[in-house]
């Protein structure tokens, strides 16, 4: 039902962008070929997926749990072979990476923790009560990293229900690390 677009077919508020996601990811990724059709859409996924990557104070494998819960719970799967195929070009843990994707315990209690927080919020909708906030702090995070797991968060609603809404094909490099949901096998 929607359409693949190119930097040449896209509408003139998408170009911009459309070149800019090609310097970012040396691809244009098929997820944001299909963003194309809304620019504004496109841009708010921009702006929030890069601003919690640059500006995050969550260290790059922490910014990958909050995607990757995000990812599995949404059951994304667009997004679950493209995080796997960044976080495993990035070198980082494979048994974090299969736990993520699994949906079993991560062995490192912080990310666990973090795991569990991100999971909450997303479960009952933000309303997680304080109890649940104090054991992510406890942990060792702030109240400023609770609210920035909410930019992550912004950016996977976006990724993650247009490739509901698309069905996306997964793109040729992420192919490798297709998923289906384990509820699903």
């Amino acid at each position: 039902m929607f359409t693949y677009y190119e930097p040449d077919t896209a509408p003139d508020e998408s170009k911009k962008l459309m070149q800019d996601s090609l310097a970012s990811f040396g691809m244009l990724p098929n997820l944001h070929k299909i963003l194309a059709e809304a620019p504004i859409t496109y841009k708010a996924y921009n702006d929030t997926f890069s601003s919690f990557m640059k500006s995050s104070s969550l260290t790059p494998v922490e910014q990958q749990v909050v995607f990757m819960t995000a990812n599995f719970e949404n059951n994304c799967h667009y997004c679950v072979p493209g995080h796997t195929w960044m976080m495993k070009s990035a070198k980082m843990p494979n048994d974090v990476i299969e736990s993520l994707r699994e949906g079993t315990p991560i062995a490192d209690s912080k990310s666990q923790a973090l795991h569990d927080f991100v999971k909450a919020l997303l479960d009952q909708r933000g309303h997680i009560g304080d109890e649940k906030l104090k054991a992510f702090l406890e942990a060792g995070y702030t109240k400023r990293q609770a609210l920035e797991v909410l930019t992550g968060l912004a950016a996977k609603l976006i990724s993650n229900f247009t490739n509901a809404l698309a069905h996306t094909e997964v793109d040729a490099p992420m192919k490798p690390f297709s998923w289906t949901h384990p509820s699903l096998r």
